[in-house]
């Protein structure tokens, strides 16, 4: 999106393309939700997305080439966001954030069990995870046992067993 950075630094560069409130949100979404649509991401929002605000940030991902968007075929006014490359490669990076995040702030259990589960399963475990999100979004063949299911699972256990008590 042209030339004009603050600098050539790379924390720089990946604040101006990552660094507002709400585009790690979206990537986030899609990555660990699955959230395909954009009525899926504006209306299953945990944080309230405004519609106009993610129409923008799903426009600047795909031009910075972290998302890609295609027709779906099953409904002709609906397109699908898939993740790229770039965006499955910040898996460590949601990772770290997710660590960081449980250490220093008011976490639920709920909203944090997928976090500790990436935290305890390290490199290996987000590894795994990429490969399952290439094939996901990219086309990739499978390989291995589904990240996403162990997460959602723990997620989804974590919720009921918390409604229980």
């Amino acid at each position: 999106m042209g030339n004009a950075h603050r600098s050539g630094c790379p924390i720089n560069l990946t604040l101006e393309i990552l660094g507002d409130r709400w585009s790690l949100i979206i990537i986030r979404d899609i990555m660990f939700g699955n959230r395909r649509h954009y009525r899926e991401l504006l209306n299953l929002s945990d944080e309230g997305i405004a519609s106009n605000i993610l129409a923008d940030r799903l426009k600047r991902l795909v031009a910075e080439g972290l998302l890609t968007k295609r027709d779906d075929p099953t409904h002709r006014q609906k397109a699908i966001y898939s993740l790229a490359e770039p965006a499955i490669q910040l898996v460590p990076l949601f990772a770290q954030m997710g660590a960081w995040g449980r250490r220093h702030t008011p976490v639920t259990e709920e909203l944090s069990i997928r976090a500790q589960l990436l935290e305890e399963g390290g490199p290996p475990m987000w590894e795994a995870f990429m490969a399952e999100l290439r094939t996901l979004h990219l086309g990739a063949p499978v390989s291995g046992p589904s990240v996403l299911a162990e997460l959602q699972a723990a997620y989804e256990e974590t919720v009921a067993r918390n409604k229980a008590n």
